[in-house]
């Protein structure tokens, strides 16, 4: 990887710098494009020799990006994917070729970017996202895919003007920062598209925000139903199609299929622009490919264990449409979450296929207490167990579990980063 600038003496390492991040700004979640905006012109961000894919959305952004990421890649494109949160490491939130940034490139953008601020003051993540936008920069990869930390229009990454708008689905999530109702929030999302550039909406069911944003500033559309549809054949196996192409006989995903389907969408929008190969066979290799970590991803201890990072209805919804769909004797659920969440809704689909709930509290300032989280829940009292932390309660449901139990861990990235470092 390419080195920004040269190192000098008594550097502050990676950690040291994501800590003195956490420090330089009143709070943590802070919209707006104006400060990092004036940065960015500092820097000389700019990313005209990449294509640019820009992905938003209440669910499902981290299994698109990977999707076409490992699309792009079996055809020998360069390209680089930045996304957050990440779960385990840092560097996760920027790949280049599907390698992780090393620390020496993100601590030197970190330097660039210090020198250059003056006393503007960045959060935690306007401070990342301008070093990762440096050092794709210095990488030029051939694509760039930039998964939308929160909303759109406001978060930081909609400095960079896409190339094609991608909008996986709209619910409720984030309603103190983007609104209280589905068309609100998807007015938000749609603040990523551009004038005269295509947006791929992947929503069943979307609102109409997003179809009269993209009027009124004449981009052009590719809706889900109406421009490309999926179609369930015998057993597993699935069709695509839009007006002009077919593809037959496609395989079960390890990801959401609609997501799947949308990033179908995305790569024949790109194709001719890119040189694409698409058939059947090739998106099949595809999707045999694509397992994200921390999405129905599948440990076994004595039982199995199936971490996933669901943390809204939607999610939830989702989550327990996959494991009616598996046959296990009793599913133990250990629980974290985040204050700002809708914990009512989120739990309320999985209580009547969960046989006994572990609940914690994670470590984050942001965490809801484990109190709370019961309180604001429907779960039967003879059901529960409440602990200080998610790990205490893993450790009760691996003793409670039989060899034929599933033991879901759910909630949160910071649920699934807890226990996955107790799995791998």
């Amino acid at each position: 990887m390419s080195q920004l600038i040269k190192g000098h003496s008594a550097r502050k390492n990676l950690t040291e710098w994501l800590s003195y991040l956490e420090s330089i700004h009143s709070v943590e979640i802070d919209l707006g494009l104006t400060r990092i905006g004036v940065v960015a012109k500092q820097l000389n961000i700019d990313f005209a020799t990449s294509t640019v894919i820009t992905v938003a959305g209440t669910n499902g952004k981290g299994t698109t990006c990977a999707f076409l990421e490992n699309a792009l890649l079996a055809q020998n494109i360069t390209c680089a994917v930045y996304s957050s949160p990440h779960i385990e490491r840092f560097n996760e939130r920027l790949r280049l070729n599907r390698n992780e940034v090393n620390d020496e490139a993100l601590v030197d953008a970190f330097e660039q970017i210090e020198s250059k601020r003056g006393d503007i003051s960045l959060t935690y993540y306007e401070y990342t996202t301008l070093a990762a936008f440096l050092v794709l920069m210095a990488e030029q990869p051939e694509v760039i895919i930039l998964e939308v930390g929160l909303g759109g229009r406001l978060d930081a990454t909609n400095i960079i003007d896409a190339d094609v708008a991608v909008i996986t689905t709209i619910d409720l999530d984030h309603q103190a920062f983007l609104g209280n109702t589905r068309e609100a929030i998807g007015f938000e999302k749609a603040g990523i598209m551009r004038s005269n550039r295509p947006v791929v909406i992947g929503d069943t069911n979307p609102p109409d925000s997003l179809a009269l944003h993209a009027k009124d500033i004449g981009a052009k559309t590719y809706i889900r139903h109406d421009d490309f549809t999926i179609e369930q054949a015998n057993g597993f196996s699935w069709h695509w199609r839009d007006n002009n192409i077919e593809f037959s006989d496609l395989h079960r995903c390890n990801i959401p299929q609609d997501n799947v389907a949308t990033a179908i969408k995305v790569l024949t929008v790109l194709q001719d622009k890119l040189s694409l190969t698409l058939n059947s066979a090739l998106i099949n290799q595809t999707i045999k490919a694509t397992k994200v970590a921390g999405r129905m991803e599948k440990f076994s201890v004595h039982c199995d264990v199936i971490l996933d990072v669901g943390h809204n209805p939607q999610a939830a919804r989702y989550l327990v449409e996959q494991l009616r769909q598996l046959n296990y004797t009793k599913i133990h659920a250990v629980l974290g979450m985040l204050v700002d969440k809708d914990v009512t809704n989120t739990l309320a689909p999985l209580l009547p296929i969960v046989e006994q709930w572990y609940i914690g509290t994670l470590n984050s300032p942001r965490a809801c207490k484990a109190e709370v989280i019961v309180e604001s829940s429907q779960i039967d009292p003879a059901k529960l167990n409440c602990f200080d932390n998610v790990s205490q309660g893993f450790k009760m449901a691996k003793e409670n579990a039989k060899a034929t139990d599933l033991i879901l861990v759910f909630g949160s990235f910071f649920t699934v980063a807890e226990i996955r470092r107790l799995l791998v």
